[in-house]
């Protein structure tokens, strides 16, 4: 089963970016509005979910990603940050589109199951949203935050440090 879980997902970071988008700067504009599932189950749209709350969205495009992601969430979490945060494994391609149930079962055994319901992959909107935000670099993170109207009021592609970090909380403050 591991071995089938790892080709799957070696298979989807092979093809999961397979149009390339120049990235962009985003403060300013307002969120494309796409549809995800959380892994626990529930649909969801944004940016309706946020409820007009400031929130902090983490896209994610390839498996690599995950590591930057991480770094954010732990930053996130030892700075104390009180704002909702949604991770999103954003996925573009047919291909991955018919395997999302496996996919989402590989992402559901390395996420405690507390979780699940702030981590929504998107498949149908993934080429959206890349085109969107851009994808050149995709082990980076894209990290955006927006405010109570799904504004962008900061954005970055450029990989986890502790000055975004930082940046990142003076913008929420």
């Amino acid at each position: 089963m591991t071995k089938i879980i790892t080709i799957v997902i070696f298979i989807i970071s092979f093809i999961s970016c397979s149009q390339t988008y120049k990235n962009k700067t985003l403060v300013g504009e307002k969120l494309v509005s796409f549809n995800g599932q959380s892994l626990a189950g529930k649909r969801v749209k944004f940016p309706e979910i946020v409820k007009g709350k400031a929130t902090i969205l983490l896209f994610g495009y390839k498996q690599q990603s995950q590591f930057d992601i991480d770094r954010w969430l732990i930053g996130l979490d030892m700075k104390q940050v009180k704002v909702n945060v949604f991770e999103i494994p954003t996925i573009q391609g047919f291909i991955p589109r018919l395997l999302k149930n496996k996919i989402d079962s590989g992402m559901r055994k390395g996420i405690p199951n507390y979780l699940w319901k702030i981590v929504i992959t998107v498949y149908k909107d993934g080429d959206r949203i890349q085109a969107f935000t851009g994808n050149t670099n995709p082990n980076n993170a894209r990290v955006m935050l927006i405010d109570n109207k799904a504004k962008i009021l900061y954005f970055t592609d450029k990989g986890f440090s502790v000055k975004a970090l930082n940046e990142l909380i003076q913008k929420i403050n």
